[in-house]
């Protein structure tokens, strides 16, 4: 599992990075091709936690309708984000991916509805990446 746990991390960070680099782009507010991307390292660990939280939510759907699995990612990744938004502003005082600004759709500023579309295909899409790691965290063992 911890295995696995750093792969999401490390996962998480580099699909948040091309994704708030592209949509710069497509906004306009980057110039040229350079693309730069961000992300925090508190994502790091709250990527990681695919492992013990989705990965179980997974198996546990696996038969349902693609519909019915998705709805369930998105609701798990809404409430996910929500909460640790909600640690992190609690702890450190704020939240680093903060809405209010971005999205007239947001709830406290922690989640953003019109991002459903968004966590819906990222779940579906994790399934078949979960099952390849979890084929493949045996021989990353043994590697080690």
């Amino acid at each position: 599992m911890l295995i696995r746990f750093v792969i999401y991390g490390l996962l998480g960070w580099c699909s948040e990075i091309v994704w708030t680099a592209s949509r710069e782009k497509v906004a306009g507010r980057q110039r040229g091709w350079k693309l730069r991307g961000t992300s925090y390292l508190w994502m790091f660990p709250i990527y990681g936690l695919i492992a013990p939280l989705y990965e179980p939510i997974h198996n546990a759907v696996r038969a349902w309708s693609w519909e019915a699995r998705g709805l369930v990612y998105m609701l798990g990744f809404f409430g996910i984000e929500y909460v640790t938004g909600w640690l992190l502003r609690t702890l450190i005082g704020a939240c680093p991916w903060d809405y209010t600004k971005h999205s007239r759709w947001h709830v406290h500023g922690l989640i953003r509805l019109d991002y459903a579309p968004v966590w819906f295909l990222a779940g579906l899409v994790l399934e078949p990446i979960h099952d390849f790691l979890v084929r493949l965290t045996p021989a990353i063992q043994q590697a080690l």
